[in-house]
Order: C-alpha cells, then sequence, then structure tokens
C-alpha cells in the first residue's frame, strides 16, 4: 500500500547538536522490501530502522531517507581557555620550581602549549555514534506512527470505495437472480416447443436424444451457479474489509475469483 510520512527536528546528545529531516515512502509490492538511504557512518542505524519497520509493515516497496547535518556549525576546533590558564599555571610553576633546583628550562612556545591534552577542545568524538544512534531510532518511532496512520486513512478511504463497489455487485446480482427467475417459465415453454417442433420435423429422430440435448442447452444458460458463486465472493469480500489485519493479498486473490 502507498504511504507517506516526513518529519524533522534537532537532537542534542553527547556527540552534539544536530538537524534531521527524515523522509519515509512506500509503495505497493507483494511483499515487505526495505530500502535506506542514510549517512554511512551510522553504524547500528540502519539495522535498528529495519526491525522497527519489519514490526510494523507487513508489505510494500518501502524506502526511508535520513539526512543529517550539525546544528553547531562553530563545533570546530576552539581553544579552551580553562584548560590553557590551568596549563600556564602549571608551566609556571614548574619553571620556578626547576629554578629553586638550580635547572634551567627551555622556554614553551604557543605551539607546545596547545599540543597539550585538552588546550584545545575539537568538538564531539563521532568514532563512538551509538548515543547519536539511539536518539534517532527514538525519533524515528515518530515518523513511523505518522506513516502508519497515513497507510492506515488510506487503506480506510479504499475500503469505503471498495465496499461500495462490493454492494452493487451483490445488488446487481439480486437483480440478475429475479430476472433469472421470472424468465425460467418462459424458457422453459420455449424448449418444450422446440422439442415439439424437432419432433414434427424429424419424427424418425430418437426422442430420448433430443431431450439430452435440450436439457444439456437448459442447462448452458442456466446462470443460477454463476450468481450464488457471486454472492460467496461478496460475503467474503465484506468479511475481509471488516477485518483489521492486513488483506491486501488475500482482497487481491479474491478480486481474480470475482473476474472468473
Amino acid at each position: 500500500m502507498t504511504g507517506y510520512a516526513a518529519l524533522g527536528g534537532e537532537l542534542v546528545t553527547e556527540a552534539g547538536s544536530f538537524s534531521c529531516q527524515w523522509d519515509l515512502r512506500s509503495v505497493n509490492g507483494r511483499g515487505l522490501d526495505l530500502r535506506f538511504r542514510l549517512p554511512d557512518w551510522l553504524d547500528g542505524l540502519e539495522p535498528g530502522l529495519r526491525k522497527m519497520l519489519a514490526d510494523r509493515l507487513a508489505r510494500g516497496n518501502v524506502t526511508l531517507a535520513l539526512k543529517l547535518s550539525r546544528a553547531d556549525q562553530d563545533a570546530g576546533p576552539r581553544l579552551n581557555v580553562t584548560a590553557l590558564d590551568a596549563a600556564v599555571t602549571l608551566v609556571l610553576a614548574a619553571e620556578r620550581r626547576a629554578e629553586s633546583q638550580g635547572l634551567g628550562l627551555a622556554p614553551m612556545t604557543a605551539a607546545d602549549l596547545l599540543a597539550l591534552r585538552g588546550v584545545i577542545d575539537t568538538g564531539p568524538d563521532m568514532a563512538e555514534p551509538a548515543p547519536l544512534v539511539a536518539a534517532l531510532l527514538e525519533h524515528a518511532r515518530g515518523l513511523i506512527d505518522a506513516f502508519e496512520a497515513a497507510r492506515a486513512a488510506e487503506g480506510a478511504a479504499l475500503g469505503q470505495v471498495i465496499g461500495v463497489q462490493v454492494d452493487t455487485i451483490a445488488r446487481l446480482t439480486a437483480q440478475a437472480r429475479a430476472a433469472a427467475e421470472s424468465r425460467r417459465g418462459a424458457q422453459i415453454e420455449s424448449l418444450t416447443a422446440a422439442l415439439t417442433r424437432l419432433s414434427e420435423a424429424a419424427p424418425q429422430a430418437d426422442p430420448g436424444r433430443l431431450e439430452q440435448e435440450l436439457a444439456l442447452i437448459a442447462v448452458k444458460t442456466d446462470v443460477t451457479e454463476e450468481l450464488d458463486r457471486l454472492d460467496a465472493h461478496v460475503t467474503a469480500a465484506r468479511a475481509l474489509l471488516a477485518e483489521a489485519a492486513p488483506i491486501g493479498r488475500k482482497l487481491d486473490f479474491l478480486m481474480q475469483e470475482f473476474n472468473r
């Protein structure tokens, strides 16, 4: 069944702030075919999304896309002033200590200070994306909820359309049955008259054989069996439309039976 949902938002995680935009859509399919367009570096995101979708969807060619960008665009390397002040204090203390011992230390350069651990803040460490993946999976629940709601709304609308068509078939079947019943007497009279004419035109013909041929004609023109089959299909279709479970494949098969 076709469906579409989109969801955007901003996620604040240990890895920083991110803007995300989800796009989830599907077209009809006999089974469930899941395809993803996700950032390559988010290990573990696709398996989690695949399980979430497989748990809630039964059919459709489904495509899920995610666009992800840093919300904190200034998250590049920055000077950690607090760490720098602490480093300078330690360096000065070390120099005074060395002088008190009669030792001379080479003066430190700015490059030496910047090389100290923590003085340069390089931003969040993306080598471990697990916190972001967890936040994205939780955010995706709202997307899938909206997607299911869209498919349910479309299914309800299609159910009403199909229900009207099934009611029309039921009404036409009843009319055909009434018409067949009203013509039954005339048909019997017509076949009887035909048998009389044939007997008079060909007195040497076997009366039993003539009766068999006319009986075959009567059977071929009797639509009772087809009407009974249509009534059974109507009953089955109404039962399917009342079910809460996915019925697409069963309904597709039943439509083929209607057309036989």
